[in-house]
């Protein structure tokens, strides 16, 4: 099984079926490919990814070339890895979650780009960034409350997997979640996410290239 993956220092889509490989405790290999802030470079991507974007996941012959794609295909491949959980009410949610990281959150994708080579900096983030942010602190509290923590979904999973980069970038732009309506339960769980070794194993990777 080989994982294409973009720059580790950008690609936040790269970042999450990487980190659910590595929870899923899958021998993998991985292509890293270098980024033009989110586009391939040259043929080598379009050999393996029909989208010509990283991340694709190759199994065989099988070509898998979306995030969110890669990791319902690992829950389902290696389900004893608990990827997503039992629980179908907290699966769903979590689904939805994902679903809305997949689909939204544009401004803070485009204002705050993952840059996990840059030390932390304030920015004064738009209207637009704020709502994006003010919106996941609501969305990580209320399932931290509904799961009871330490994730969103009580155990690690794909959900986790998809907020990563985000936490990256509240790090690095300097957002303090108490500015948006944050009690402590959405801070202290983006600190988690940057201290699993997974991440912790990327970030090292990121840093040396």
């Amino acid at each position: 099984m080989e994982l294409v993956i973009g720059t580790k220092r950008w690609s936040s889509w790269s970042l999450r079926p990487w980190l659910a490989l590595k929870r899923a405790g899958v021998d993998f290999t991985e292509l890293e490919v270098a980024l033009r802030r989110g586009e391939a470079t040259g043929d080598e991507i379009g050999c393996i990814s029909p989208s010509r974007l990283a991340p694709a996941l190759r199994d065989g012959d099988l070509v898998i070339w979306d995030s969110l794609a890669i990791c319902e295909y690992l829950a389902e491949r290696y389900p004893d890895a608990k990827l997503w959980p039992d629980d179908p009410v907290l699966r769903a949610l979590g689904r939805s979650a994902c679903a809305e990281m997949h689909s939204g959150f544009q401004a803070l994708r485009g204002e705050c780009p993952m840059a996990l080579d840059e030390p932390p900096r304030k920015l004064d983030l738009s209207e637009a960034t704020q709502k994006n942010v003010r919106r996941i602190v609501a969305l990580w509290t209320g399932l931290l409350a509904r799961s009871h923590g330490p994730f969103l979904l009580g155990d690690w999973s794909i959900a986790d997997a998809f907020y990563t980069p985000v936490a990256t970038r509240f790090r690095t732009y300097d957002v303090r979640l108490a500015d948006y309506g944050d009690a402590g339960a959405a801070q202290g769980y983006s600190d988690r996410l940057l201290q699993t070794p997974e991440f912790l194993e990327w970030e090292r990777a990121a840093q040396a290239g």
